[in-house]
């Protein structure tokens, strides 16, 4: 039992990791968004998306924190994660975006991780699958 609890908190304790710079940026979105538009804008990404990219990382952020359809929203934010590296910190000249290219994909690889592992026990998708008969993960 306690190999079962120690599991289950640590892939809590990583949903929450993974989930909050995603929440954060969705949020801070909100709160420039004409910046963010326009920073989009010149990146050559049409400032139009921006209310999908705030619901993304809102929305599959907290998905992901409380581990519901998990596997789903990590694996939509790993291909974000991706995408917004290649997209907005390929200037491989600046060390900070090389480092912000590198964050993203290690984002990314620890996302799909969790794609494939599942939330864990302590989560919505367990509980739901605990309703239906099917076995819970640990």
């Amino acid at each position: 039992m306690k190999t079962f609890t120690t599991t289950a908190a640590t892939r809590l304790a990583g949903r929450l990791l993974m989930s909050a710079i995603f929440i954060l940026a969705g949020f801070n979105k909100l709160g420039a968004w004409d910046a963010t538009q326009a920073y989009m804008d010149s990146m050559g990404v049409p400032g139009a998306l921006l209310p999908l990219v705030i619901l993304l990382e809102i929305g599959g952020g907290l998905a992901v924190l409380l581990g519901w359809q998990a596997r789903m929203a990590a694996f939509l934010l790993a291909g974000f994660c991706v995408v917004s590296a290649l997209i907005f910190h390929a200037d491989f000249a600046d060390p900070m975006q090389s480092i912000l290219f590198m964050k993203n994909l290690a984002m990314a690889g620890g996302l799909l991780t969790l794609a494939a592992a599942g939330a864990g026990a302590w989560s919505l998708d367990a509980r739901s699958r605990s309703h239906s008969g099917i076995p819970e993960q640990a």
